[in-house]
């Protein structure tokens, strides 16, 4: 069991899992994971260009981010994506594994969030577990519930 299994458990918060060849890419990703309940999150960690600000952004794999909307949106010209370092950094992951149980892990409370609408409002979603082996599926509730316990701000946005 993964530290964010046991995570959610400790939390009560409940979760379907499910196995999975390796993915690294959303299509890879609709390929091997196409079975699985609910809208999978597409994640990506973006920074502001002078690196003092870094943004989660969670959104639907089948929504495109638009990166000067998202700018407006964070009050930042030129948002783009942080460097695998940044990511290793910031949040203890790998590329192809960034997911909001990433948090878990910024201690600091660094990462700036922002969940767009269509996936707040899902009935089901589902995220890797920081391994991009697995998904893991919950419930509206249960993600939410998730949100609330990290204690990190979070920001509905539209795109």
């Amino acid at each position: 069991m993964t530290y964010v299994e046991n995570f959610l458990k400790s939390n009560n918060i409940r979760y379907v899992l499910h196995k999975h060849s390796a993915v690294y890419t959303c299509e890879e990703a609709e390929k091997y994971c196409s079975h699985i309940p609910g809208i999978p999150g597409k994640n990506l960690l973006l920074k502001d260009k002078k690196n003092k600000r870094f943004f989660l952004a969670v959104l639907s794999v089948k929504k495109r981010m638009d990166f000067k909307k998202f700018g407006e949106i964070v009050g930042e010209t030129h948002p783009t994506f942080a460097k695998a370092e940044e990511l290793r950094e910031k949040l203890g992951l790998d590329s192809g594994a960034v997911s909001p149980f990433g948090l878990l892990n910024d201690k600091n409370k660094e990462i700036e969030v922002y969940v767009e609408r269509g996936i707040y409002d899902a009935e089901i979603v589902n995220f890797h577990p920081n391994e991009n082996t697995a998904s893991l599926e919950l419930s509206r509730e249960m993600f939410h519930k998730f949100l609330d316990i990290i204690e990190h701000k979070i920001n509905v946005f539209d795109l």
